[in-house]
Parts: C-alpha cells; structure tokens; sequence
C-alpha cells in the first residue's frame, strides 16, 4: 500500500506537467504555422484576392446551377493563379553591395552610386527585380539570370534639388510574375544616409571673435590653462607641469600650479531659429540655414569653439563635417517650441559663457522680438543678427546692444559682415 502511494504520489505532478508540455510544444508549432501562413499572404497581391474570390464565387454558383460556363470561368483562374504562384519558386540569395561614391553633397550635386549583385552559390539565380528606396521614392533595376560566380552591376544617380538626409536603401530582391498577382521580397544590405548639405559661401577678412584673448570677461569657471590667473592650488596628478609656479614651490615645500579663470572670449555660439513664423517662405529658411553654416564653418576655421543651437536642442558643431551634417537635418519646429526670444533664453540657460552670439532668423521677426532676444543673452557677449531676406539689399542697423544686418542672398553675407567689422 505504501508502494503504490508512493507511485501515485510520484505520478499526480507528472500528469499536468506533461500536459502543460505538449501544450508549450502545441503553441510553438501554431506559432511557426502562423508565420508561414503570414509570409505565404504577404505574396499575394489585391489583384490575386479579388480573382481567387471570383474563382470561388463562379464554382459556388456552377455547382448548385450546373452552369458549366462559370464552372470553366472558375477553372480557369485557378490555373492562372497556379502558374503565377510558380514564378517565386527560385532563390534570390544574391550578394548585394550598395556604394555610394559620397555620402555628403552640398544641394544641387549629382549622388552617384552602384549597385552590385553577386551569385556566389552553386546555382543560377533566375531573373528578378532589384528595389532601392531612396527617401520618399524608390528605384527598379530588372536583374538577369545570373549564373555561378556572376555579377550584375547598376549605376544610378540621385538627384538633390533639396537639402535633407536622404536614406538610400536597404535593397529588396523581388520575384514575381508578369501578371502582377504575386510577389515575394527579401530585403539586403542595410540603409545608408546620404547627407545633402546647405550651400555655403567662404570668405576671409577680420573674425568675429577671438580665442580667449586679453580682452576675454573672466568667469566663475575655472580652468587650468587660460589668460587671467585666479590663484595657486597644489598640483594634482595629471596637471600640466609647464603650469608649475617654482617660486610658491621652493618657498611651501609644496608642488603649487597655477589657475585660471575661463574667459568668455572661448564660445562662439550660433543661434538658427526653426520657427516657421519668422520666415516668409520656404526659400527664405534655406538661405537662413546656409547663412547660419557659412558664418560657422569660418568661425570653426578661426580656431573658435562654435556651438550650434536650435530651438529645443544643441546641435554637433565640433568641427565643418558636424556642423554642416546638423544643418542638413534641420526642419521647422513646432509652434509650442517658441521663436526667437525663446531661442536666446535656451542660449542664456546653457552658453552662459558664450563671447560671440549670432542669431539668425527670416523676415518676419519684428524689431520688438529682435530686441526682447537680445535682451535675455548673457551679459557681455558680443551679439550679432543676421535676417535673411530674399532679394533684400544689404543694410546694417543698432537694436539695443546689438549690430542687425540684413542679407538677400548668401554672396552678400561677406559685404554685410564687412559692416559689421568695419
């Protein structure tokens, strides 16, 4: 009695156990059914629905009727659609390579790229067609049969009449038959971002700012290499030895290096308004955007720290490359981020050491606004305005602290600036 106890008490978990086994087992295989029978119905196309339903519909009503004519109407579109489910047997397991020949173009160049297909099995691939998405519209190349160790290359060009971050790729091998009724992707290779950047203009003459020269406004900041001296601290591991005061040295006993206060005259910041209130048309914001890269790609040219801000976030802008990429990607923002006061306060919270503050902005911004923006800058900073305004004539005008210009096209930002400097 204790014996079969025992077992029966060994046995009652082992029941649902089991049970709850071949029900995870039952679960995993509708699972992997399912995802065949999605895969199998995302080849069928609309047209191949509506002509399977008529199939089924003409067969219902022959059958009861004994309408031979729709019986053979039935009969055949099903051989229709059999022969056009045949044109995806075949393998599409290419070798795709996408290469463009440069991934930065300033707007208005041709991107040239190729698209290279590679048979590296043992067998010939049948013909296919090639799908490659560029941005909101996509390319087709008609692939041949490719035999064993063949290649097929396809040049193409794409065309940048507007500044943007245009995604090329991935590539998509379709099959499929001429009718149209059935179609099988399989995507290759990954994406890449081609970077159209705004036009911009080089020019030379006298800088904007200086890198932390004598006339720099000392900060609460502490630095350890800088122009105006703070005080002596004893030396950390990692200081810059050539700091060393030896006189304080030799006379505490003590290693003592030298501190500085971090001057203003370090930070250049460039302040883009995405605010589509201050700009009269769409034009006016391109000619803004590449004002705003011009003055920056000098600046970062005069060894100047430049730091790029929009509304509601700083852009990179460490060096040309990064400046002119966040330029690339810059869209109007939204009402509720604010215009161009609300600009400067996002630069008065963040750069509250910035030296030089350029703003730039369209039109539309009145005279109040560019006063109030410049208004709520740190205090010290040296600010300039630039308003682009298409086909306007360059003038220079005093708003408060600040020096306003006007420009009409990017050619006359050097003769603006020139003004300024002047």
């Amino acid at each position: 009695m204790t014996t079969t106890a025992e077992t029966r008490g060994t046995d009652g978990p082992a029941g649902p156990d089991r049970e709850a086994g071949w029900r995870d087992i039952a679960a995993l295989l509708l699972a992997r059914i399912g995802g065949r029978l999605r895969l199998m119905a995302g080849a069928v196309r609309p047209l191949a629905w509506v002509l399977a339903a008529i199939a089924v519909g003409c067969l219902l009503v022959a059958l009861p009727l004994g309408w031979i004519e729709f019986a053979v109407i039935a009969l055949v579109l099903a051989i229709v659609l059999a022969l056009s489910a045949l044109f995806l047997i075949g393998r599409t397991a290419y070798e795709v390579d996408l290469d463009l020949a440069r991934t930065r173009v300033v707007v208005g160049e041709r991107a040239v790229g190729a698209l290279t297909l590679a048979n590296r099995g043992g067998r010939a691939i049948l013909p296919s067609r090639v799908v490659l998405p560029v941005g909101g519209g996509r390319g087709e190349f008609a692939i041949k049969r490719l035999a064993p160790g063949e290649e097929a290359e396809e040049l193409f060009a794409i065309p940048t009449h507007r500044r943007g971050v245009v995604s090329v790729g991935p590539v998509s091998v379709v099959r499929g038959d001429p009718l149209g009724l059935f179609e099988r992707a399989h995507r290759r290779d990954d994406p890449i971002d081609l970077f159209v950047h705004p036009r911009t203009i080089v020019f030379d003459g006298q800088s904007l700012g200086f890198l932390r020269d004598l006339e720099g406004l000392p900060a609460s900041d502490l630095s350890r290499d800088d122009v105006s001296f703070h005080a002596l601290n004893e030396y950390q591991p990692g200081d810059d030895l050539r700091r060393v005061h030896w006189r304080s040295s030799a006379r505490t006993g003590v290693l003592m290096v030298r501190q500085y206060e971090e001057t203003r005259r370090s930070h250049f910041v460039i302040g883009l308004s995405r605010s589509a209130g201050d700009y009269a048309e769409p034009d006016e914001f391109e000619l803004a955007i590449s004002l705003a890269g011009s003055v920056g790609l000098r600046a970062i040219r005069d060894s100047q720290h430049v730091e790029l801000r929009v509304q509601g976030r700083a852009l990179p802008s460490s060096t040309g490359k990064q400046l002119l990429d966040s330029l690339a990607g810059v869209e109007e923002s939204r009402p509720k981020e604010g215009g161009l006061s609300a600009l400067a306060g996002s630069v008065a919270a963040h750069m509250p050491l910035s030296s030089v503050v350029v703003l730039v902005c369209g039109a539309r911004t009145s005279a109040e606004e560019l006063r109030a923006a410049c208004a709520r800058l740190p205090f010290g900073s040296r600010v300039l305005a630039i308003v682009a305004q298409r086909g306007a004539t360059p003038t220079l005008r005093r708003i408060g602290e600040a020096d306003v210009i006007t420009v009409g096209a990017l050619e006359q930002l050097p003769l603006a600036l020139g003004k300024v400097l002047a």
